[in-house]
C-alpha cells in the first residue's frame, strides 16, 4: 500500500445516501482481472457522478456509503481511480474494513460537516486530508477534526497491511520463542 500522511486534492461531492457496492463498481466488471484496474469502471452506470469523481483525490459522501454485498472491487474501483479518502456520515461496515485494508481512508463525519464539505466539493475546491494530525482542512478555513482506530492509522500512514504489519514484530516474535523454549523447554515437540 502506498503510505497515507498528508493529502491535499481536489474534492467530490456524491450527496446522495445509500450508494452501495454495485453502484460503485457493477458486478459485470468484476470478471476482469485486477491487474488491469478497476478505476475505469468506477460508478460506470452513473455518468455525471462518474465525470464529477474522476481525477478527485477526496469524495464527500452521503450516509450508508459503501453498504450492500462485500465487494472488494468497490474499494479497488476508487483506489484505481484516484481516490485516496471517503467522508461520509457513515459507511456500510464490510466497505469499510475492506477499505482500511487496501489503503483507502474513511472518515465518519456528522452529517453536518459532513453536507458542509459537500458544499465546498461542488464549488470545486481542494481539501487537505493530514491522518497524523486527524484533520480536514478545506479552503477558506473550514476545519473538521475526525477519529480513527489507532491500529488502522499506523497501517495507513506507514502503508501496511495486517500481513505486513503482523511481519515486522518477526524479530520480537522469533526473540520470544527462544526465551519461552529456554524457559519451558517441555512445550517444545521432541522429534
Amino acid at each position: 500500500m502506498t503510505p497515507f500522511t498528508v493529502l491535499t486534492a481536489r474534492a467530490a461531492a456524491l450527496g446522495r445516501a445509500n450508494v452501495d457496492t454495485d453502484q460503485i463498481i457493477p458486478a459485470r466488471f468484476l470478471r476482469k482481472p485486477r491487474s488491469a484496474g478497476y478505476g475505469n469502471f468506477l460508478f460506470h452506470d452513473l455518468g455525471a457522478v462518474r465525470d464529477a469523481v474522476m481525477g478527485a483525490g477526496v469524495l464527500f459522501a452521503g450516509p450508508n456509503f459503501g453498504c450492500g454485498s462485500s465487494r472488494e472491487g468497490a474499494v479497488y474501483a476508487l483506489v484505481d481511480a484516484g481516490v485516496r479518502c471517503v467522508v461520509a456520515p457513515s459507511f456500510g461496515d464490510i466497505f469499510a474494513g475492506n477499505a482500511g485494508k487496501n489503503g483507502l481512508l474513511t472518515v465518519v463525519v456528522p452529517e453536518d460537516q459532513a453536507a458542509a464539505m459537500r458544499r465546498l466539493a461542488l464549488a470545486g475546491g481542494t481539501v487537505t486530508v493530514d491522518l497524523p494530525k486527524q484533520r480536514i482542512t478545506g479552503e477558506a478555513g473550514v476545519t473538521l477534526a475526525f477519529e480513527i482506530d489507532p491500529f488502522l492509522k499506523q497501517a495507513l500512514v506507514e502503508g501496511v497491511d495486517d500481513i505486513a504489519m503482523t511481519l515486522s514484530y518477526a524479530q520480537a516474535l522469533e526473540a520470544w520463542t527462544a526465551r519461552d523454549t529456554k524457559t519451558r523447554p517441555w512445550v517444545v515437540p521432541s522429534a
